[in-house]
């Protein structure tokens, strides 16, 4: 019977702290985030009150072998307050480390947004950076600074091999610095800009995700240290592209 009253309470303890991991909240000026799967603070960074994120390997593991099935996961803070965003924009300013010592020595300080993020997690789009190759001296390395992805079906390595190159681009970013991410989201389209620059530096044609609508999230992925502030979320109409000129096949 003893056993059986311990095995009871080390459940239920269990539980609460499962409990505890996702329902954990931390409020920056009037925004307030859900950490899930990462643990989390507000500190003071570089004269400004920002949201710091890692990722919680205890929550949620990772193995280096089995990369596609342990990265880009359920692993960020998610804004309260919003949970139909499906057009508009998605602004943030946001600045990666790599932890010291790194658990992977290949990362690359992954970070990023979700947006239309599903109410109980199953789905979601992605677009993030890895800020350690965006001005390498090789080429091949800088056009993987950007990558989409939509959860859980498409995948960075998945994507990777279905359609190389098409779902990541290059973008002049670095560690150790702020990096100003702008999102437009409209309908099947995603466009990025980094640093208010007029152009877009990467453009997703037609998204992959199941979710037409949900949450917005900040994210960080394994071995990377993220800081966050000023995220603006605003939301828009469906916007018709006006078509212009004649269309061309081929260059």
């Amino acid at each position: 019977m003893k056993n059986i009253i311990k095995c009871l309470l080390l459940f239920s303890l269990n539980l609460i702290l499962i409990e505890n991991v996702h329902s954990q909240k931390l409020q920056l000026g009037n925004q307030i985030f859900e950490l899930h799967n990462v643990k989390g603070e507000i500190i003071q960074f570089q004269g400004s009150k920002v949201l710091k994120i890692e990722r919680d390997l205890i929550a949620l593991p990772f193995d280096s072998t089995r990369l596609e099935a342990t990265v880009d996961d359920r692993h960020y803070a998610k804004l309260i307050g919003i949970d139909d965003f499906e057009n508009g924009t998605i602004e943030v300013k946001m600045y990666s480390q790599i932890q010291n010592p790194s658990p992977y020595k290949p990362t690359a300080g992954f970070i990023g947004v979700y947006f239309r993020i599903a109410e109980n997690d199953t789905a979601f789009e992605s677009i993030y950076l890895r800020p350690k190759v965006g001005r390498a001296s090789n080429q091949l390395f800088r056009n993987h600074a950007v990558q989409y992805f939509a959860y859980p079906h498409a995948k960075f390595d998945t994507l990777r091999k279905i359609a190389p190159f098409k779902y990541e681009g290059s973008a002049p970013v670095a560690l150790n610095e702020w990096i100003t991410m702008r999102i437009e989201i409209n309908g099947e389209q995603a466009e990025m800009f980094i640093n208010n620059m007029k152009y877009s530096s990467f453009i997703v044609d037609k998204m992959l995700g199941n979710v037409k609508r949900g949450g917005v999230g900040l994210y960080v992925d394994i071995a990377t240290i993220g800081y966050f502030k000023d995220l603006k979320v605003t939301k828009r109409t469906l916007r018709v592209p006006k078509v212009n000129g004649n269309k061309i096949d081929g260059i």
